[in-house]
Formats: structure tokens, sequence, C-alpha cells
């Protein structure tokens, strides 16, 4: 059996426990797990908040900004590659070559 095959089959004995039942109506446990369960969460995006303030404070480019860049500069390479191949096509029609 695979680990997660035994988590869910110990899981949904666990739940079937008269105690946990109890416990899972209880208001104040459920607020309580839930709080537990957002913390990873609150912890990633102030680490993010304080890794981009830090990033402005030393005038440097975050991750998010250069994906940006990278992406404006491929729009911009590809709108160059079109203008180009438009000059060179209108050349060809008006060269007499």
């Amino acid at each position: 059996m695979s680990i997660k095959k035994k988590a869910m089959h110990q899981g949904m004995k666990l739940m079937s426990d008269p105690r946990v039942m109890k416990l899972m109506q209880d208001d104040r446990f459920m607020k309580a797990m839930m709080a537990a369960m957002s913390v990873p969460g609150r912890v990633s995006t102030i680490a993010q908040e304080q890794t981009d303030r830090f990033a402005k404070m030393m005038a440097l480019a975050t991750e998010q900004e250069v994906r940006d860049l990278r992406r404006t500069v491929r729009s911009l390479e590809e709108q160059l590659a079109d203008l180009k191949k438009e000059v060179d096509l209108l050349r060809s029609k008006h060269d007499p070559n």
C-alpha cells in the first residue's frame, strides 16, 4: 500500500473515532485548525513582501520584474522581426533588380 493510501486509510479511521467527531463539531477547535492551516501561506506571503521591500531598498529587480522585462523584450524582438520582414518585402517589390 502506498504512503498516500495509508495516510488516507488512517485519516478515515481517525475521522470515524467519536472523540475526533466531537472535536470537529467544536467551533473553537475548527477555527484553531483553520488558523493553523493558514500559517504557511501567511509566512510565505510575509517573506515575499520582505524580499520585495529589500529589493526595492537596494535598487534590485525582483524575480517578477525580471520575468516581466523578459516577456517585454521577447515581444519587442518579435515585433522587430516582423518589421524587418515587412521592410524586406517592400524593398523587394520596389527594387528593379
